[in-house]
C-alpha cells in the first residue's frame, strides 16, 4: 500500500502532527526514527541536516586564508552533512527512498528557513540515489499548532509548484550569504594578517550593516559637543489654585541645528532677564481644548514583539523567539510567532470571535486570571466585527500577526507567562474601542518692557478610556487635570525658576531600538504606516535579526552593558577598514535592505534567482578585487590620541589602523620609534585597554586571543625592554613568573587575602599570574599541584567564584565557556572533582530524560 511521507521540522512537530491525525487516519506504530500508519509515515529533522558548501577543488582551509584563493565563486554548491546530525540525516534518507513511499509532505516550519531545511533534505536523498526523486511533493503550511489547526492544514495541502518562488529565495538566500561572508570574511582577514598572526575579521551580508548603524551611532555619541542651554519654567497663581507653565518662542522654526527647540533659551543673560522682567508679573490666559482620541497599537509581528520585550522586560532578542516557540511548539497558545504580519486573515473574524470566547471563559492561571474579564467585556459588547484595519489580506504574508490561539494555557513558566500576557493584551487591545480624552492647551501671557513673553501649559483628561482599561488605565492620572482659569482672568506670574541644562548626545541602541532599525534600514521611523512601507526593505527577516544580534556579540563585534549594545575597538576597525577601501555594499544598511527586497519579490515569483545571484557574485567580486588591490601603508580614518604618554621619550602616543606609535613631544615628529600593534594575537585593544597598558606596563589576562591557526586562548601581556633596539616592545606573558616560582623562587602571599583551603592539601589558595594556585603549588618546596584558570574557555572566573568553588565544591552556573570544537557557548558550573584530583564541568541535569535519582551530573575536565 502506498504511504505519504510527512517531514517535519523537529521531533515535537512530528509527536504533535501523530497525534492530530490519530482520530481521523488510525493509530500510529512507534519506531526509532518515525511514525507509521496504513497512510502516513511521519518522521522529523532536527532544524538544519544539511548544509551547502563549495566543491572540493573550492575549498581552501583556513590555514591557507590568503588573496592569492579569492575569490571564491562556485558553479554550484555541494552538500554536506552536519557532523552533529548524520544519523538523524541517514534516517530521514531511508524513509524517503521507501519503494511504499509515494509521496512527500513538507510539514517543516511555515516559512523561508523550514522551506530551505526540506528542500535540502530531498536534494541530498536524490544526490545519494544519484537520480532525481519522481515522487510530487506537497506542502504543509501551519499558522497554528493545535490539532484541529494540524487537520485543517493537511485537508488543504499546498502545491509543490505554489512554493518555488519561497523555495528560490531560500536557497538564494543561504547561498548569498555563503559567498559574502566566506570571501569578505577571507578577504578582510588576509589584509588584516598582512603583518603576521591570526586577526579573524567576520563579515556578513546582513551582520556588517547591522554592525555599522551601531558605529554610527557611537561615532556621533563620541564626536557630541555638550552645550549649554536654560529652560524657564513658571508657577501662575489663579483664583482656584496654581499651575506650572513653560516659557516657549513662538516664532521658532525648525531648521538644521537639531539640537534647537522652541523651550530653550542659548544665553543665560536672556533667560535671566526674562525672568527677571514677569517674576510677580501679571498674565492673560487663553485656552483651547480639543476632543482626541487614540487607537490601540497594531497587533504583534515578531520584530515588534521582540522590541517591546526589550524594553519592558529585558529580554534579548533571542530569547523573546524562543519563548514565542515555545508557546506556538510546546504550549500551542499562540500562532506562528516568524511572522512579519501586524494583520490577520478576513476570514478570520469567526475564528477570532472563538478565541476571545476561550479567554472569556477559561479560568486562566495566575496573573493572567484579570484577562478573562476584558475578554467578556468584548465578547457581551460584540468588539469582534470586520475591520480593515486588522483583517486585511493584502498585510498579510505567508503568515499573520501573533495572537492566541483557541487552547488555553494551563502551566506556563514566568516568563512564558509574561510574553503570553504581552500577545493576550494587545489582542484584547487592538478591538476595544480607541481611548478618549480631552486635550488642553493653556497659553499664559505676561507683558513686560514692550515684550511678550509665553508660557505653556498643557493638559490631557481621559474622558473614556476604551482598549487602555486592559492595561489597568480606567482612571486618569490625578495631575492629569489643569487647575481651572475663568474666562478673562487674570493670573499672577508667582515664580520663575531658570534651570541650565546641557544638550545630550543621541541614545545608544538597545536590542529594541537596533531591532526597529534593522526593519527599517536604518531609518528611525516613528510613523507605523511609512515603517510598514519601509520593512520589505530591511535587514533581515524577523526570523533572522536575533540571530544577527547575537552573532555581532558572539564575534565580540559589541558587547551589552545592561539594555545598550557598546559596539568594540574590533567592530570600528573593520568599519575604518571597509569605508577606507570603499566597500560600500557592506556598510550601507539600504543597499543590503534592497537585496532583501529582491529576495521577497523573488519569492512572489517577479525576480529571477538567477539575476539576484548574478548581482550577489559581481558584488563579491567587487569585494575582494578592493581588498585585494589596496597598496598603501595605511587605511585612513579618526584616529585616537592617546592621554598616556610613550614609555621612552614622553611623547605623545597616537592611532593609526595597524598600531600605536610615538609622534614625538610634540606629536607631530617622528618619535622615539616606539610602536606597539593595535590587534596583538587578533583581539583588538580597546583604548582604555592600551592606556591602562602604557601605563602600568601590564595588563590581563585577557581573552580572545587566537593563535596562528584560528583558535582562541587567554593571556596576560607585558611591555619589556628590549636592549637590543634600546626600546620597549610587547611581549605575551603566559605565566613565566609562575615558572620560576615553581623552579624555586619564593613567592610573597603576605599582601592577598587567601580565597580558600586548597581541596588537595588544605593550604591557602592565591591569585597567581593566570591561575588561581596552592601556596604549596609555587616557591622552593612544591607539595601540592592545585592550580586553576582565571579564564576557562573564553570564561572569566571571578575570584568570588572560585570562592564558592573552594567553599562548596562548585561555583554558580557560568554561561559564557566557548567550545573549543565547535565554537558554541555552553552553560555549566566548575565542581572540584575529587576522584580526577581536578577541576572539571558540571552540567544541568536533564530531568525529563532521566529519572530524578538517576540523574547525576556529568563532570568532564575543565583544564
Amino acid at each position: 500500500m502506498s504511504k505519504a511521507l510527512v517531514i517535519a521540522e523537529k521531533p515535537s512537530v512530528a509527536q504533535d502532527i501523530v497525534r492530530a491525525l490519530t482520530p481521523t487516519s488510525g493509530k500510529f506504530e512507534k519506531h526509532d526514527d518515525h511514525f507509521e500508519n496504513e497512510h502516513y509515515v511521519v518522521t522529523s529533522a532536527v532544524g538544519h541536516l544539511v548544509e551547502i558548501k563549495a566543491p572540493e577543488e573550492y575549498d581552501v582551509k583556513r590555514g591557507k586564508w590568503s588573496f592569492a584563493h579569492l575569490p571564491v565563486i562556485p558553479p554550484h554548491f555541494d552538500l554536506a552533512p552536519i557532523d552533529k546530525a548524520k544519523s538523524r540525516l541517514s534516517a530521514v534518507v531511508k524513509q524517503v527512498k521507501r519503494k511504499d513511499v509515494t509521496e512527500l509532505i513538507n510539514a517543516c516550519d511555515a516559512g523561508r528557513e523550514g522551506e530551505l531545511i526540506f528542500r535540502l533534505i530531498v536534494q541530498y536523498s536524490e544526490g545519494s540515489t544519484k537520480k532525481p526523486t519522481t515522487k510530487p511533493v506537497r506542502r504543509l503550511w501551519l499558522q497554528s499548532m493545535t490539532p484541529q489547526a494540524i487537520r485543517d492544514g493537511f485537508e488543504r495541502l499546498r502545491a509543490d509548484a505554489d512554493l518555488q518562488g519561497l523555495a528560490d529565495a531560500a536557497r538564494s538566500r543561504s547561498e548569498a550569504d555563503w559567498l559574502v561572508g566566506i570571501n569578505g570574511t577571507r578577504a578582510m582577514t588576509a589584509f588584516n594578517s598582512r603583518d603576521g598572526g591570526f586577526f579573524l575579521t567576520t563579515v556578513g551580508r546582513v551582520q556588517t550593516p547591522t554592525l555599522s548603524i551601531v558605529v554610527e551611532r557611537e561615532e556621533k555619541i563620541r564626536k557630541h559637543v555638550a552645550r549649554d542651554y536654560w529652560e524657564l519654567k513658571a508657577t501662575f497663581d489663579a483664583k482656584a489654585g496654581q499651575y506650572a507653565g513653560k516659557w516657549f518662542d513662538p516664532a521658532w522654526k525648525k531648521n538644521d541645528d537639531a539640537e534647537r527647540r522652541a523651550d530653550r533659551l542659548w544665553s543665560e543673560a536672556d533667560a535671566q532677564a526674562i525672568a527677571q522682567a514677569v517674576r510677580g508679573q501679571p498674565a492673560s490666559v487663553t485656552e483651547e481644548s480639543k476632543p482626541s482620541s487614540q487607537s490601540s497599537p497594531q497587533l504583534y509581528d515578531l520584530t515588534l514583539l521582540q522590541r517591546e520585550a526589550n524594553s519592558r522586560f529585558g529580554f534579548s532578542a533571542k530569547t523573546t523567539l524562543s519563548i514565542a516557540q515555545a508557546l506556538y511548539e510546546k504550549h500551542k497558545v499562540l500562532t506562528y510567532p516568524r511572522t512579519d504580519s501586524k494583520a490577520l486573515p478576513e476570514d478570520y473574524v469567526a475564528v477570532v470571535k472563538q478565541t476571545m470566547e476561550m479567554l472569556a471563559g477559561e479560568d486562566l492561571p495566575g496573573p493572567l486570571k484579570a484577562l478573562s474579564a476584558h475578554a467578556r467585556k468584548a465578547v457581551k459588547e460584540g468588539y469582534v466585527k470586520p475591520n480593515k484595519r486588522i483583517f486585511d489580506n493584502a498585510k498579510v504574508s505567508d503568515h499573520f500577526a501573533i495572537i492566541p490561539t483557541l487552547q488555553a494555557p494551563k502551566s506556563l513558566s514566568e516568563i512564558e507567562a509574561k510574553l503570553y500576557d504581552l500577545v493576550v493584551k494587545r489582542f484584547l487591545a487592538v478591538f476595544y474601542p480607541p481611548a478618549e480624552f480631552l486635550v488642553t492647551t493653556r497659553i499664559s501671557t505676561v507683558k513686560a518692557d514692550a515684550a511678550e513673553h509665553r508660557f505653556q501649559t498643557n493638559g490631557k483628561v481621559m474622558v473614556k478610556p476604551g482598549w487602555l482599561a486592559v492595561y489597568g488605565r480606567d482612571v486618569e492620572d490625578e495631575d492629569a487635570t489643569l487647575v481651572p482659569v475663568e474666562p478673562g482672568e487674570v493670573v499672577r506670574t508667582e515664580s520663575v525658576d531658570v534651570n541650565a541644562l546641557k544638550t545630550k548626545p543621541p541614545a545608544r541602541y538597545t536590542e529594541a531600538t537596533l531591532l526597529s532599525a534593522m526593519e527599517s534600514a536604518g531609518k528611525l521611523i516613528d510613523d507605523d504606516e511609512l515603517r510598514e512601507a519601509m520593512q520589505e526593505k530591511g535587514l533581515g527577516t524577523p526570523a533572522t535579526r536575533a540571530q544577527t544580534i547575537e552573532g555581532l556579540l558572539f564575534e565580540k563585534y559589541m558587547h551589552r552593558e545592561g539594555r545598550e549594545l557598546i559596539p568594540t575597538a574590533k567592530a570600528f576597525q573593520l568599519m575604518t577598514l571597509l569605508r577606507g577601501l570603499a566597500v560600500e555594499e557592506l556598510t550601507r544598511p539600504e543597499l543590503t535592505g534592497n537585496w532583501e527586497y529582491q529576495l521577497s519579490e523573488m519569492e512572489k515569483g517577479r525576480l529571477s534567482r538567477a539575476d539576484f545571484m548574478g548581482e550577489i557574485a559581481a558584488m563579491t567580486q567587487r569585494i575582494v578585487a578592493k581588498a585585494k588591490e589596496y597598496d598603501r601603508d595605511t587605511i585612513p580614518g579618526d584616529y585616537a590620541t592617546l592621554k598616556t604618554p610613550c614609555p621612552k621619550c614622553g611623547g605623545v602616543v597616537k592611532e593609526n589602523y595597524r598600531r600605536f606609535t610615538c609622534s614625538g613631544v610634540n606629536g607631530a615628529l617622528e618619535g622615539c620609534g616606539f610602536s606597539i600593534s593595535k590587534i596583538p594575537g587578533g583581539r583588538s585593544f580597546e583604548l582604555d585597554e592600551v592606556e591602562h597598558f602604557l601605563s602600568h606596563k601590564k595588563i590581563g589576562p585577557l581573552e580572545g586571543f587566537r593563535s596562528k591557526a584560528g583558535w582562541p586562548f587567554t593571556a596576560e601581556l607585558k611591555l619589556a625592554y628590549d636592549d637590543e633596539i634600546a626600546n620597549w616592545k610587547l611581549e605575551f606573558d603566559f605565566g613565566e613568573d609562575a615558572k620560576k616560582a615553581e623552579d624555586g623562587t619564593p613567592v610573597d602571599f603576605s599582601e592577598q587575602q587567601s580565597l580558600g583551603a586548597c581541596p588537595k592539601c588544605k593550604g591557602h589558595v592565591y591569585e597567581h599570574g593566570t591561575s588561581y594556585v596552592c601556596e604549596h603549588a609555587v616557591g622552593a618546596h612544591v607539595t601540592c599541584d592545585f592550580k586553576s584558570g582565571k579564564i576557562i574557555l573564553q570564561q572569566p572566573v571571578a575570584r568570588e567564584q572560585m570562592a564558592r568553588l573552594l567553599q562548596d565544591g562548585k561555583t554558580e552556573l557560568l554561561e559564557n565557556f566557548v567550545s573549543n570544537k565547535t565554537r558554541r557557548k555552553f552553560k555549566a558550573r566548575l565542581a572540584w572533582d575529587a576522584k580526577e584530583g581536578k577541576v572539571g564541568f558540571e552540567f544541568e541535569p536533564r530531568a525529563a530524560k532521566v529519572p530524578a535519582k538517576k540523574a547525576a551530573a556529568k563532570k568532564a575536565a575543565a583544564g
